[in-house]
């Protein structure tokens, strides 16, 4: 039996016995148990005067939605990557850099291939988020699922690294000499997709 397990049978069984939260609380950390062990189990049952503890709804997720958000999670980077990688080409023709080496051809394989994949994912993506978001509201246990709140501190952690590393990259280049209108141009176009990313995957973390 899982540690977790074994405290939510101790406390259910302390509850039917009588027991107040306090004395079952004092009890396991007497027996070693952590404050945020005996919070988390404790939180798994009410104590509402009935004679016998009500158990309170845990956060969980259906498989089907665990596959929509690990889907909507793989579409939105593909999304993204790709989004990112058209900008920059449309950028290198906008805003020539005399000091790059001249790839028409594989700039141009480049585009058409992100934006074959952008036609294909991006609705895909859209209507994740549309099923997503309509789950999580309808469900109060699907927004408080663990699957989303990992998804949503995922997505967090990746574009506050891309971020990080665009603003490292651009003091480098600043110090280098490199810091052309084309690479601060890209930089700003990756600093603006991470943090609208950062935006987006905040609602996950909302279990409100």
């Amino acid at each position: 039996m899982k540690p977790a397990d074994q405290l939510s049978l101790f406390i259910r069984q302390g509850l039917q016995a009588g027991h107040s939260p306090e004395t079952l609380r004092s009890a396991l950390e007497d027996a070693g148990w952590t404050g945020a062990e005996v919070d988390t189990a404790l939180a798994g049952w009410s104590d509402s005067g009935l004679g016998v503890p009500v158990p309170r709804p845990r956060a969980s997720v259906p498989v089907r939605e665990a596959v929509v958000h690990a889907l909507l999670f793989l579409a939105l980077v593909a999304v993204t990557w790709h989004l990112t990688s058209l900008g920059f080409r449309l950028i290198e023709i906008w805003v020539p850099d005399d000091t790059a080496g001249h790839r028409a051809g594989w700039a141009g394989s480049s585009m058409r291939w992100s934006m074959a994949t952008l036609i294909v994912l991006a609705p895909l993506f859209l209507w994740l988020h549309l099923h997503a978001e309509r789950a999580a509201t309808g469900t109060d246990g699907l927004r408080r699922a663990p699957m989303r709140a990992r998804i949503g501190a995922l997505g967090l952690f990746l574009a506050a690294l891309v971020l990080l590393g665009d603003a490292v990259a651009v003091v480098y280049a600043a110090l280098s000499g490199d810091l052309t209108g084309q690479f601060l141009a890209k930089a700003t176009l990756v600093a603006v997709v991470a943090l609208l990313v950062l935006s987006y995957f905040r609602r996950f973390l909302d279990t409100g």
